[in-house]
């Protein structure tokens, strides 16, 4: 298979690209769809799917001043997949090894969510749509659940 890219395809560096492929495809569901290996045995690109996301995962290489997440201490934002079953995707990260950061649950905005840490050091947002609400209501939800947090 050529390499494909959409217009919202993801670049991830992570140490281990191998493991890291591997454990999308078990706790996600991914699929890979190409891989490139340099002469030293870094893998430079693997592309994978999850759903209607691509990602391309690299390992880290230092010459190139590209690191992953545990080189800076942590990330600095997260990937969000929206689910059907949003319960069922949680529990299949969280038995693949996934470090819960913030739990599952109802969220005011409208939907269940939670957030996941992989091995990797990348986070992770598990969300399912559970009801539809006006702009201005859900300004107000905002304000009373910010409401002294200044």
């Amino acid at each position: 298979m050529t390499m494909s890219f959409t217009s919202h395809t993801l670049h991830l560096t992570a140490r281990g690209t191998d493991e890291a492929s591997s454990w999308y495809q078990k706790a996600f569901g991914a699929e890979e769809l190409t891989r490139l290996v340099v002469p030293d045995g870094r893998l430079i690109h693997v592309q994978i799917r999850i759903g209607t996301l691509t990602l391309m995962l690299a390992d880290e290489f230092p010459e190139l001043k590209s690191f992953g997440p545990e080189h800076f201490g942590g990330t600095y934002g997260a990937i969000y997949l929206h689910v059907d079953d949003v319960d069922a995707a949680w529990q299949r990260a969280v038995d693949a090894g996934a470090t819960v950061i913030r739990p599952l649950s109802d969220a005011f905005w409208g939907e269940r969510e939670g957030q996941l840490l992989d091995p990797f050091g990348h986070r992770w947002g598990l969300t399912q749509h559970l009801r539809h609400m006006s702009l201005s209501e859900l300004q107000e939800l905002t304000n009373e659940a910010f409401a002294g947090h200044s």
